[in-house]
C-alpha cells in the first residue's frame, strides 16, 4: 500500500557509491538482483506512494510505478554520442510527466537521488523547439501572468526563483529590451528544492516531495497553459 512506504533502504545509496567505483557491466551483472531489490523495488513503491498526493495537485500527470517504461528513469546511459562510456547512471530518478507529453521534455515533476545529493521540483527541461517557442511567447505576451508565478510566496520560499540554462543572446524575434528578456532567454524552466540526502531514507520523504510539488505548481500550471495542455 502507498501509505506503507517507509523510505529508501540503507543499501539504496550504498549501491550507487559502489557503482561509482565499479561502473562496468561485469560488476552490474553480479549485482543485478541487488539493484532490483535495493533500487528498483523501493523506487516503484515511492512512485506508487506519490500517486494520491500528485492527484490532489493535478490529475494530468502520470504516476507509473513500473520498473521499466514508467515514471522511473532507466539506469542505462545512452553512450552512443558521448565520450563518457560509463554504461550506468550513478543516480536514480523519476519523472512524473504530463499525460499529454511523450518524454521528459514535457512539463512535469522530477525527483533525483544520489549519494549526498537529493533534489525535487517541477518544470520543463529542454523542451523541443516548438514547445520552447510557445513558452517564450507566453512569457513575452503575458508578462503579468509570468510575474505572478515569480511573486508567489510559497514558490519563492521553496525555490527562490526559476532555474534553467540560458542563451547568451536574446532569441530571434524577441525584443532585447523586453523587461523579462532574461527569462525569455532560458532553454529550460524549472524550480528545484535541494534536500538533505537522509530524507530519502525517511518516511517523511513522500510528504516533503508532495509539499514541494505543490509549491512548484504555479510554474507548471503556467507552462501547461503556454503549451495548450490541461493542468
Amino acid at each position: 500500500m502507498a501509505d506503507a512506504f517507509r523510505g529508501m533502504p540503507k543499501d539504496f545509496f550504498a549501491f550507487f557509491r559502489e557503482l561509482k567505483v565499479h561502473n562496468d557491466r561485469a560488476w552490474f551483472e553480479d549485482n543485478k538482483q541487488r539493484y532490483r531489490d535495493s533500487v528498483q523495488a523501493p523506487m516503484s513503491e515511492f512512485v506508487s506512494a506519490m500517486a494520491p498526493h500528485l492527484k490532489k495537485i493535478s490529475s494530468s500527470f502520470v504516476c507509473d510505478p513500473r520498473p521499466n517504461g514508467g515514471s522511473i528513469f532507466r539506469i542505462h546511459r545512452d553512450v552512443r554520442f558521448s565520450r563518457d562510456k560509463r554504461p550506468y547512471k550513478e543516480n536514480a530518478g523519476c519523472y512524473f510527466r504530463h499525460a499529454g507529453g511523450r518524454d521528459v521534455h514535457a512539463p512535469g515533476f522530477y525527483v533525483h537521488f544520489a549519494p549526498g545529493e537529493v533534489f525535487f521540483g517541477g518544470g520543463s527541461w529542454m523542451p523541443d523547439p516548438k514547445g520552447l517557442a510557445k513558452i517564450r511567447e507566453a512569457i513575452a505576451s503575458r508578462p503579468a501572468a509570468w510575474k505572478k508565478v515569480l511573486a508567489d510566496k510559497t514558490f519563492q520560499t521553496a525555490f527562490g526563483g526559476v532555474r534553467g540554462e540560458s542563451l547568451s543572446r536574446p532569441p530571434r524575434g524577441f525584443d532585447p529590451a523586453h523587461p523579462l528578456i532574461e527569462d525569455i532567454k532560458r532553454k529550460s524552466f524549472h524550480a528545484l528544492h535541494d534536500a538533505d540526502a537522509d530524507l530519502a531514507l525517511s518516511p517523511k520523504l513522500v510528504g516533503e516531495v508532495a509539499k514541494t510539488f505543490a509549491c512548484a505548481s504555479p510554474l507548471v500550471r503556467f507552462l501547461c497553459g503556454a503549451l495548450d495542455v490541461t493542468f
